[in-house]
């Protein structure tokens, strides 16, 4: 299901023109890439504040509603207010569906609890990652990525190159190098439990009982 954004062309600007829209409930913002030169927009800030909470919508094709017509974006950066809940700016670009667009999806991690590791070894999973650059034409971008985690060992970590990518998606980051995403291993505490109980078990059972007088 499209996810539709409303807005309209905002004409008046400078710093003034936008305090007096966020004073009013409503966000500027502007509209950017594509064949058209960037457009200034602003939209209504409570309904944009509701959808700024789905997850899906910072990593989908966005449907945007514009003075009557409709057209496909990706919204690519949102300013808030320090310390208020207040949207201050917002960047939307446009999508060709013929260009490759490049964007930051969430990592869903699933099955740790299924893993040995965790199941039968006490380990605690440490997500390095919550989300991943990929790249791909605007009809394959997925909402997110699974990392799947039932087969991680205790010491060692899922890395990129381990996903498996949804069709027509690639990871730009492995030119980088093969980062890890999450990892595997036995809490500090647990561990020197362990270590001090052996080594309690192998003291007693190195010390020799006396000798009995005859």
């Amino acid at each position: 299901m499209s996810l539709e954004v409303s807005a309209k062309s905002r004409t008046l600007q400078g710093k003034g023109a936008s305090r007096r829209l966020r004073s009013a409930g409503t966000v500027p913002g502007i509209l950017y890439g594509g064949s058209a030169p960037a457009q200034s927009i602003e939209l209504q800030h409570k309904s944009l504040w509701f959808q700024l909470k789905s997850e899906q919508f910072h990593a989908s094709i966005l449907t945007m509603e514009l003075d009557g017509q409709k057209q496909q974006v990706l919204l690519r950066d949102v300013q808030m207010h320090p310390w208020r809940q207040l949207i201050q700016h917002v960047d939307f670009q446009r999508v060709a569906e013929d260009r490759e667009v490049t964007m930051r999806v969430p990592l869903h991690y699933v099955n740790a609890d299924q893993a040995q590791a965790v199941k039968f070894g006490g380990a605690i999973v440490t997500h390095i990652m919550n989300e991943i650059e990929v790249a791909c034409l605007p009809k394959y971008l997925p909402e997110f990525i699974e990392v799947d985690l039932s087969q991680i060992t205790v010491g060692h970590s899922v890395h990129m190159s381990d996903l498996t990518l949804p069709e027509g998606v690639r990871l730009p980051g492995l030119a980088r190098g093969d980062s890890p995403l999450a990892s595997a291993s036995i809490p500090r505490g647990a561990a020197e439990e362990d270590k001090t109980a052996g080594s309690a078990a192998q003291a007693g059972g190195d010390k020799k009982e006396p000798e009995k007088k005859k």
